[in-house]
């Protein structure tokens, strides 16, 4: 039997997953979750060999579930069932460890074949996903024009401690329009599509310090 942990924030998605899966004969449900910090806590105790988990939860998103639960339960696959199919989304779940990325309109057939796969080692991705990611592979490098600029930086940081768009305006004499640009450009060139990620990346990437440093 197939070991299946159920992590996502919709009662109701996770209890038409639970019973789809339970209405077959080699699969079987050890729990559900719905946050991704709860998923960390049942892998402990359930020990499965698929945890199907959604991407955006409360308190603690799938991706940074993935990345503390492939290393430390190497046996267990995670196998990401999400409504988003963006190009950061599907790059932060791989580089997390994820074994595979479906998507909730995948039917169900291909579903439970997925979870299938996942359990004997192999790598899942959806049509789109998989075009996406290739489409990525096949694009260069970034190049140093690329990389954020000291005044973008500054925004930056200033987003870091929490200031709003007009507050970063006053603090820098720029207006709140530029502040907006800066930003938008930032997006760009971390390949971020918001404010929190922007900074997360730009602290992993170096370019900023860490918090309490």
């Amino acid at each position: 039997m197939i070991r299946v942990l159920v992590v996502d924030d919709h009662p109701v998605v996770r209890s038409g997953l639970i019973g789809m899966l339970a209405a077959t004969d080699d699969i079987t449900v050890v729990g559900e979750a719905g946050d991704g910090q709860e998923a960390v806590a049942m892998v402990e105790s359930t020990r499965p060999d698929v945890v199907l988990m959604d991407l955006r939860m409360p308190r603690m998103d799938g991706v940074a579930a993935t990345g503390a639960i492939v290393p430390e339960y190497p046996s267990t696959r995670v196998l990401v069932l999400t409504t988003y199919d963006t190009d950061t989304e599907i790059l932060h779940a791989v580089e997390a460890g994820a074994a595979g990325y479906l998507l909730k309109d995948t039917p169900h057939a291909e579903l439970l074949n997925g979870v299938r796969a996942a359990a004997r080692g192999e790598t899942v991705l959806a049509p789109p996903v998989a075009a996406r990611l290739m489409s990525r592979l096949r694009t260069p490098a970034p190049s140093a024009a690329a990389q954020p600029s000291p005044r973008e930086l500054e925004v930056l940081a200033a987003v870091a401690r929490g200031l709003s768009n007009a507050e970063i305006g006053r603090e820098l004499f720029i207006g709140e329009a530029t502040v907006k640009t800066h930003l938008q450009r930032l997006f760009a060139k971390l390949d971020v599509d918001d404010r929190t990620r922007a900074v997360t990346v730009a602290i992993e990437r170096g370019l900023l310090p860490s918090p309490g440093r």
